[in-house]
Parts: C-alpha cells; sequence; structure tokens
C-alpha cells in the first residue's frame, strides 16, 4: 500500500465530510443505534469544516490517489477529528495520521473520542477522562473525553 500524508486542500471538504458520514454509519453501527449514527452525521456545515479544517493542522489520507482518511488538530493539542473510510480500515492509517498530528508543540493531546473509537486511543497511551453524554439534534450520544501526555504515547 502506498499511503500519502498530505495537508488539506479546500477542495477536499466535500469529499471529507462525505467519507466522515459513510465511514460512522459503517464502522460505528456496532456501537450506536441507527437513530443516534443519523443525528451524528447530520447537517455538516461544510464553511464551517472548512474554516476549522484550515486554522488547524489538517491531514489528509491517500491511497493510491483516492482519499481514505484524515485528521486535524489544533495548536492546544485538541485532536478534533479522525475519520478512515470503511474500505481503508485496520491498515494502519489512523496510527500514521495520529503519529504526524500528535508531533503537534503541546505537552498534553486531547480528543473526544467515540465508542468505536476509544480502543484505538487506549492502544496509543490515551486514557479515559470522563465519559459523557453529548447532544446531537436532540439524541444523546456516548463518547469520551481522553487524554494522552506526550511522554505516556506509544506508537
Amino acid at each position: 500500500m502506498s499511503l500519502l500524508l498530505r495537508p488539506y486542500r479546500p477542495g477536499d471538504c466535500p469529499w471529507l465530510a462525505r467519507l466522515f458520514a459513510e465511514t460512522v454509519h459503517a464502522v460505528c453501527q456496532g456501537d450506536y443505534s441507527p437513530e443516534q449514527l443519523d443525528a451524528w452525521t447530520a447537517g455538516v456545515d461544510l464553511e464551517r469544516w472548512d474554516r476549522s479544517f484550515q486554522a488547524h493542522l489538517t491531514l489528509v489520507a491517500e491511497v493510491a490517489g483516492e482519499i481514505a482518511g484524515f485528521g486535524d488538530i489544533d495548536r492546544g493539542g485538541y485532536l478534533d477529528r479522525l475519520y478512515i473510510h470503511k474500505c481503508f480500515q485496520h491498515m494502519g492509517i489512523a496510527s500514521a495520521l495520529c503519529d504526524r498530528l500528535e508531533a503537534v508543540p503541546a505537552p498534553v493531546i486531547t480528543t473526544h473520542a467515540s465508542i468505536t473509537a476509544r480502543g484505538f486511543f487506549e492502544k496509543r497511551g490515551y486514557r479515559v477522562v470522563k465519559e459523557q453524554q453529548v447532544e446531537r439534534h436532540g439524541i444523546l450520544l456516548t463518547n469520551y473525553i481522553m487524554e494522552s501526555r506526550k511522554g505516556e504515547m506509544t506508537a
């Protein structure tokens, strides 16, 4: 597999939004109800996402010229989004993205991990700070505030 990690370009935004929705519905269906998945993915504001992607360190993963995933982190160390297309799961793409994103100069990296993603982050050395219920379009979703201190991360 030839993996390319490249910087985000504004033209990527519609593709990333589609990848996000498809991934959540396919990969997270064992941990969330169809109603929860719909609420989670409903109403992506492309302008807002584009502004956020441009303000953050945002990387797009490509395999053979096809977008396989993406991730972004802000300057304070908040890992905002990390999604890998359903056809590219378990190929090391999420780890490769995290390796680069976690290199930001922040002593602590924090993320809000889904039930589905919790194990991935725990394997990287993150710990659960708090389980929480977040509301999306009137529906509650469980996720975890997780963090990792630079000296505690594993690859």
